[in-house]
């Protein structure tokens, strides 16, 4: 009897032993398996951080969970349109790596300007950049939001052109458009190349527009559309309606003082 207790106990340590070794062997691989998901979830992290640099965060998320075949969908927008006055001019004078820099400096103040109020920019065309609100997710407050942007990017080049300006350099003069309308927003390209994009006269006009602001002598204007979904407490002055190219009839626009809340604003 004593021989069979003897016989049977050996058997369960060498169970024991065999299970504390499976067990040790489960616990690295069950660590390996976790290094690697955690090392995947920061790969995709970061892709998705460098990808959201190219497109909209919002539509990286959608191409992730629905694919490439994200359908394009009808909406109501408002397009900001917005560059350096004079850019030409400023390119044939400065060197090249001091032209990117001063560029780059301009380009963040003006998406920061967008980004902080709701909206995103969609593209960087030359010294300009087109951005929009209200084409990712709905947003009732886009022409709000939309002017703030401008009203934004107007203190950000002031402040701008005092680093500019201390270091020897020309200050910078900005014409920003705006135009209330719809379009079609979606993932357009080939099969090489793809962005997110918004087709729709609605980015004609604000670019038309902002090229209108060299005519009135102004630095932003926007027009009827956006003006009749405004918060009134924005201040604006009426110009004369003017011939824009591509459009039938001569477009009225108003020129944006301020907001109200500013107890500086006096309207002229």
């Amino acid at each position: 009897m004593t021989a069979a207790i003897a016989a049977i106990l050996a058997l369960f340590g060498s169970v024991s032993v065999g299970l504390a070794a499976l067990a040790v062997r489960a616990r690295r691989q069950s660590a390996r398996l976790l290094e690697r998901l955690e090392a995947a979830s920061h790969e995709l992290q970061s892709l998705q951080e460098s990808c959201a640099r190219l497109v909209p965060s919002d539509v990286v998320e959608r191409v992730i969970a629905e694919g490439l075949s994200v359908d394009g969908e009808k909406k109501e927008v408002t397009a900001l349109f917005v560059d350096i006055v004079g850019f030409t001019a400023l390119s044939e004078r400065v060197e090249p790596s001091v032209l990117v820099r001063i560029l780059n400096g301009y380009f963040a103040r003006m998406s920061r300007a967008v980004t902080d109020y709701r909206g995103h920019v969609s593209t960087f065309l030359g010294d300009g950049v087109l951005a929009l609100f209200g084409a990712l997710r709905p947003n009732p407050w886009q022409t709000n939001d939309s002017v703030h942007a401008a009203l934004a990017m107007r203190d950000a080049i002031a402040e701008y052109n005092r680093e500019l300006e201390a270091e020897g350099h020309h200050a910078l003069a900005i014409g920003v458009g705006l135009h209330r309308g719809t379009g079609v927003a979606g993932l357009v390209g080939s099969d090489d190349l793809l962005e997110y994009a918004f087709v729709g006269r609605v980015v004609n006009i604000a670019a038309r527009v902002q090229d209108l602001t060299r005519f009135h002598r102004v630095d932003i204007l926007l027009t009827e559309e956006v003006k009749k979904n405004l918060d009134p407490r924005f201040v604006v002055q009426p110009l004369p309606a003017a011939e824009l190219r591509g459009v039938d009839e001569p477009l009225a626009t108003y020129h944006v003082v301020g907001f109200e809340e500013d107890a500086r604003l006096t309207c002229p």
